[in-house]
């Protein structure tokens, strides 16, 4: 590739190009900012910085990286799906289900190549864990429990965390959205999810806008029960699941990027990398959209469960009970 670029300057729009140098060392990346606004510091990695989406189309680039808030991914994917411009948006696809729709039937329309970065898809634990469940490994999948939380504070160590994205709602901040990623990968695994029950909280420690805190119970279509907690408030970071079946337990931890497996006859360490290095996540994703253009395979699967998720989220702040703030 010759040209690619990224619009955004936050912190994965940065590590975007970054691996996108890494990938195409002679490529030219170009850098636009969420607002397009005019940049005057230097932006690392970046050997174009444009202010204006047309300027950007205009560069020819081969491949745009749409890393801006979720608001504003609408406007900036209608203009390169119109030219073709193959596209991947990090996630959520959009912060409300009409704009993600609207997204859907411009990429019908074009036939134009976009994914969705939910990058969990791609640690090589999740793929083991899809593997797994895929095989009826532990058969019948009774329940399952997703925790995730980390305090947001610690999320970005340079800047105050109420000016960030995640704290604001008006660019789609809140749990739902930011920790998007265990609905992702539930939907991936066990199929559409059904809501029976949320409640959302906030708290006095960090006094947001926007929930700090969700509690989730949904149902899949085979009747598995998912338990899912998300929060914004604990200091030492959690992400793991689990799943019940009829033949036993799976225990996924995604920090340590382990898989283990307990049954009638003990407990297995099925996978274990806790050293893999997490940014290959980010480079398998691209690498994997890559080859899909260049092989001109469009699928539209993890679009349609992009779109699921965006739809849930919808819902879930629609039906959901707000409790005590503590």
């Amino acid at each position: 590739m010759n040209t690619v670029a990224v619009i955004g300057l936050g912190n994965i729009a940065r590590r975007h190009r970054q691996n996108l140098k890494l990938l195409f060392p002679k490529a030219s990346i170009v850098a636009m900012s969420a607002s397009g606004r005019s940049v005057n510091e230097p932006i690392d990695f970046a050997d174009l910085i444009l202010s204006d989406m047309s300027e950007l189309i205009e560069s020819s680039p081969e491949l745009v990286i749409i890393a801006s808030p979720s608001p504003f991914h609408e406007a900036h994917a209608s203009a390169l799906i119109k030219k073709n411009i193959p596209v991947l948006i990090e996630k959520p696809l959009a912060s409300e289900p009409e704009s993600a729709q609207r997204i859907l039937e411009l990429i019908k329309q074009y036939s134009s190549h976009v994914e969705i970065g939910y990058c969990l898809r791609h640690l090589s634990s999740a793929v083991i864990i899809k593997q797994l469940i895929s095989k009826n490994f532990i058969g019948e999948i009774y329940n399952c429990s997703a925790t995730v939380g980390q305090y947001l504070p610690d999320w970005r160590p340079n800047k105050h965390y109420t000016t960030c994205v995640s704290a604001q709602e008006s660019l789609g901040g809140g749990a739902l959205l930011e920790l998007s990623h265990e609905l992702d990968y539930l939907h991936w695994l066990l199929g559409p999810l059904k809501l029976n029950y949320a409640q959302l909280r906030s708290t006095k420690e960090l006094e947001l806008e926007v929930e700090e805190i969700a509690d989730l119970v949904l149902t899949s279509q085979k009747g598995a029960v998912c338990y899912i907690h998300m929060d914004f408030i604990q200091k030492q970071a959690q992400r793991e699941c689990t799943f019940i079946g009829s033949k036993g337990r799976l225990q996924w931890n995604l920090i340590t990027n382990t898989v283990t497996h307990h049954n009638d006859e003990g407990t297995e360490i099925v996978y274990s990398q806790p050293e893999w290095d997490k940014n290959q996540m980010y480079l398998n994703m691209v690498t994997a959209f890559i080859c899909r253009i260049q092989g001109e395979e469009c699928s539209h699967s993890t679009l349609e469960d992009a779109y699921k998720t965006i739809a849930l989220i919808a819902k879930i702040k629609q039906k959901a009970e707000w409790g005590i703030k503590q």
